[in-house]
């Protein structure tokens, strides 16, 4: 069951559709709550929500995806929903994450890094157990130049055709 509903929907701030536009925007998110612009290395995003007000935002992927951090040689696996509030050096009540530890796949439920920066990220889960890595191993190098992604994106209430840049 989603956790994504229509009246979530209809509260957002921003909504945007389209792969390109969704991972792009995903990455400026991150970057804006002061989190690695490559935590979240989703495929074939659908769909990107973000509501201002409560700090809710919303992934979703055409299908559920493993990605393997070579910086740290850990696996993570991504639903097709991710949600989780942003807040400032934090991402809480995630979930769709989960994580590789000792052969069995474990929820995660929040991420943060310290403030003031001290290079260090730490992933929690719901039980309260938490590891910490070097942000570093989870930035990616942002792409410059002109792309041909086109996208739609709601912005006030109107739907837009974006195209990235």
């Amino acid at each position: 069951m989603s956790l994504v509903t229509d009246e979530i929907r209809a509260s957002a701030s921003e909504i945007y559709h389209g792969h390109d536009i969704c991972d792009e925007k995903t990455k400026v998110l991150l970057k804006e709550v002061g989190l690695p612009n490559g935590l979240l290395p989703l495929k074939d995003i659908e769909e990107v929500g973000y509501v201002e007000k409560t700090g809710f935002v919303w992934l979703i992927q055409k299908k559920k995806i493993q990605h393997k951090f070579e910086k740290i040689g850990r696996e993570a696996m991504y639903a097709t929903e991710v949600t989780a509030v942003a807040e400032k050096n934090k991402i809480k009540k995630l979930t769709g994450v989960k994580t590789k530890e000792m052969m069995m796949w474990v929820s995660l439920s929040e991420i943060f890094v310290d403030d003031p920066p001290t290079g260090k990220i730490t992933f929690k889960n719901p039980t309260g157990l938490f590891r910490t890595f070097p942000v570093s191993a989870f930035e990616v190098e942002e792409k410059v130049g002109k792309g041909s992604g086109v996208g739609v994106g709601v912005s006030g209430g109107k739907e837009i055709a974006l195209e990235q840049i």
